[in-house]
């Protein structure tokens, strides 16, 4: 489980394809503090530590995706020098300062829009048919692995307020138009559309 709030922002620096396609991802973690087997979200894409060493100030840390997650998420277009969200597992008494994240990916987004409102900016998102009715005005989203608050919701997709922080400190803020993202839903979302279906069914 995660927060949505992103801890590092890493550098992707070996890619090598195969059966499972492997990243080795640099990060400014010390590598005493992080466990061989240890899950970390990488832009919201929850994936086990399988190596580990020191490099510089930071660590080197690799990680493998099969290809079913390079198909529904953003991790099938990583190469090197690609940089990603981190945020490493949630720990019991930790602050909860965003919301529930399993970093199970639900559909991929499409930046419609991007504009300036005062210091902050505003992003709007197409997102697939299927998440529209789980997202809702003042509801949670994580994008890329980023808890953010829905300010507005339609019928393609929803809006989010970007403040200066999170452009600078995730890769929230180099997105542009046409850009295809991660989408989480809110958790909650997801079991009351569950049970409504089933109450109907």
């Amino acid at each position: 489980m995660f927060t949505g709030i992103i801890t590092a922002v890493g550098e992707i620096v070996a890619v090598a394809p195969g059966a499972t396609t492997r990243f080795d991802v640099h990060s400014p973690y010390d590598p005493a503090g992080v466990d061989i087997g240890a899950s970390i979200s990488h832009s919201g894409v929850c994936l086990t530590v399988i190596e580990k060493k020191a490099d510089g100030a930071g660590m080197i840390h690799a990680v493998q995706a099969i290809p079913e997650t390079l198909q529904l998420t953003t991790l099938g277009k990583l190469k090197i020098g690609s940089r990603v969200n981190l945020e490493r597992a949630l720990k019991a008494g930790d602050e909860l300062g965003g919301h529930i994240v399993s970093g199970h990916v639900d559909g991929l987004g499409v930046i419609r829009a991007i504009k300036p409102d005062g210091g902050s900016i505003r992003i709007a998102v197409d997102a697939p048919k299927g998440l529209v009715p789980l997202i809702a005005q003042k509801g949670s989203i994580a994008i890329d692995g980023v808890s953010l608050t829905v300010t507005d919701a339609d019928a393609r997709g929803f809006g989010v307020a970007i403040i200066p922080h999170t452009a600078d400190h995730t890769t929230i803020g180099a997105l542009k138009e046409g850009d295809t993202v991660n989408l989480e839903v809110d958790m909650l979302a997801r079991y009351v559309s569950r049970m409504l279906a089933a109450r109907e069914g």
